[in-house]
């Protein structure tokens, strides 16, 4: 795989463009989270598919979908990153996330089950902490059962993070966000009581809030117990595929975020995470739902995202 172009800068985090054997853009990411430095905590964030099937309407990745990554692209992404900054491969950060996030829903592809079982031979790595982020979609069972057995395996001990990204505990308006057949609320707990184990992190919750998203804390309550998820709120970030959607966020500082859903939730018993992600990443597009390939095909400004220029390396 060859790096072909970059934006960003190094205090926050950079969007790397490269093209694999079959000639398929890829992008990932590798980013930092001021003021805390990279030897504390260091993020990859992969993609696992070329374009995504799924097609949120949040989401700028989901506007075409050419097939899976290999293991060996996935991998490619990370040993760029790991290279430029640890030549040798030794990575001495106490948190090393690599997160199946950046394009494509990572339970399509069973290469990426490959992947998590050559990452702890590949890297001198004791902070590694590999994230799925997944909209749980029907008929992957068997990806989801051997992720049980992986992370048993290899990243016992909380070194494992798993998250459910929801979006609405409405199921009308969680299937106009989440647009493809997924497992229910029920099928999401019986999977997750198999999957968790003392001394794992807590399952998460993701709800990227739009003005008239629906969270109920009961109908959480229902399914999910506090003492094994946990509930993370992101904004709706900068995205053409929001704005095509007439979706605005609910969330977008701190301020904006105290009260309303979060005490809510709090009061239910769950820990809530309030995720804003750096707003110089909005303007980078390298936060959750950008895709800097749908910038260059739009041929068009937005508000907020997609301002840094696109280097050629």
């Amino acid at each position: 795989m060859k790096v072909f172009a970059q934006a960003g800068d190094e205090n926050h985090a950079i969007v790397y463009l490269a093209k694999n054997s079959a000639g398929d853009v890829v992008e990932f990411v590798e980013s930092v989270q001021p003021p805390i430095p990279r030897s504390k905590k260091w993020v990859i964030i992969v993609s696992s598919l070329v374009g995504c099937p799924v097609g949120c309407p949040i989401c700028d990745a989901g506007g075409f979908y050419r097939g899976k990554l290999s293991a060996d692209d996935i991998l490619a992404q990370i040993d760029h990153a790991v290279d430029t900054r640890f030549p040798g491969r030794a990575v001495p950060v106490k948190k090393f996330k690599i997160q199946f996030a950046r394009v494509g829903e990572p339970a399509l592809n069973p290469a990426l089950l490959d992947v998590l079982e050559e990452l702890p031979r590949r890297y001198s790595a004791p902070g590694l902490m590999p994230t799925i982020s997944t909209v749980a979609p029907s008929g992957c069972g068997d990806f989801f059962e051997r992720v049980i057995e992986i992370k048993n395996r290899l990243y016992f001990g909380g070194n494992f993070l798993l998250q459910f990204s929801i979006h609405s505990t409405d199921s009308a308006q969680r299937d106009r966000l989440i647009p493809i057949k997924k497992w229910d609320f029920r099928q999401i707990a019986e999977f997750s009581a198999r999957f968790y184990e003392n001394g794992d992190r807590k399952i998460t919750l993701n709800f990227a809030p739009a003005l008239d998203t629906i969270i109920d804390p009961q109908t959480l309550l229902e399914h999910f117990d506090p003492a094994m998820f946990l509930i993370k709120i992101t904004p709706i970030n900068p995205t053409f595929s929001a704005r095509k959607s007439n979706l605005a966020t609910l969330i977008d500082t701190e301020e904006s975020a105290q009260g309303g859903i979060i005490a809510r939730l709090r009061s239910a018993g769950y820990d809530v995470i309030l995720s804003i992600g750096n707003l110089e990443e909005n303007l980078i597009g390298s936060n959750c739902g950008q895709f800097i390939m749908k910038f260059m095909s739009e041929k068009s400004a937005l508000d907020g995202g997609y301002t840094y220029e696109l280097r050629e390396t």
